[in-house]
């Protein structure tokens, strides 16, 4: 993957936090900075750490997978996007939480980065061999999510449940994943 790649995962990687954070804004409706840092350092670390277990986990095996790596990667992302995009189109559903609560925090961190498991698994699959090739994007992970997370919870806390409505971050981040991994796909099968 190449710089842009990077950011672009990192990038739809972050939605789920994004479209979290935007919600807990529109609960609780006030500006608590401990909070707020608190939600998007939770939910930036989770999101780098999701992905270093996958690759750890699938890290041993990937010369057995060389040959149809690049297809798993594809079927993870395409898998990962479309579940996202169809998530986008569905009915919403309010769930009663309160954001305020670390436990709370620490279960929206988990959930909303469960996806970036499979991400790592992807980074096995397509080369990413050492530690020291998956530290950069796992810190733009990270990054990229704890700065969506801030700026979800503070346009929640701006602009209320409209925004939400009409920006759909799950359809871009699963378009986003989709084309990824065709990218690859496409990359491997031409090379």
């Amino acid at each position: 993957m190449n710089q842009l790649d990077i950011w672009m995962l990192a990038i739809a990687l972050a939605m789920d936090c994004f479209t979290v954070s935007i919600v807990s804004g529109v609960i609780v409706r006030r500006w608590l900075w401990g909070m707020i840092l608190r939600i998007a350092f939770l939910f930036g670390w989770f999101q780098a750490m999701m992905p270093l277990i996958g690759w750890m986990a699938t890290n041993h095996f990937s010369e057995q997978l060389e040959f149809i790596d690049h297809w798993i990667a594809f079927g993870l992302l395409a898998f990962i996007g479309g579940k996202m995009i169809r998530e986008s189109l569905g009915p919403e559903e309010e769930k009663q939480f309160n954001p305020r609560n670390l436990n709370t925090q620490l279960l929206l961190a988990i959930a909303t980065s469960i996806d970036a498991l499979a991400i790592g698994i992807s980074f096995a699959c397509t080369g990413y061999r050492e530690i020291s090739q998956i530290a950069y994007p796992l810190f733009i992970i990270g990054l990229v999510s704890f700065l969506f997370s801030l700026l979800g919870y503070l346009l929640g806390v701006r602009f209320g449940r409209s925004i939400a409505r009409k920006l759909k971050p799950e359809l871009l981040g699963g378009i986003i994943l989709i084309a990824i991994g065709i990218k690859i796909l496409i990359t491997h099968m031409f090379t």
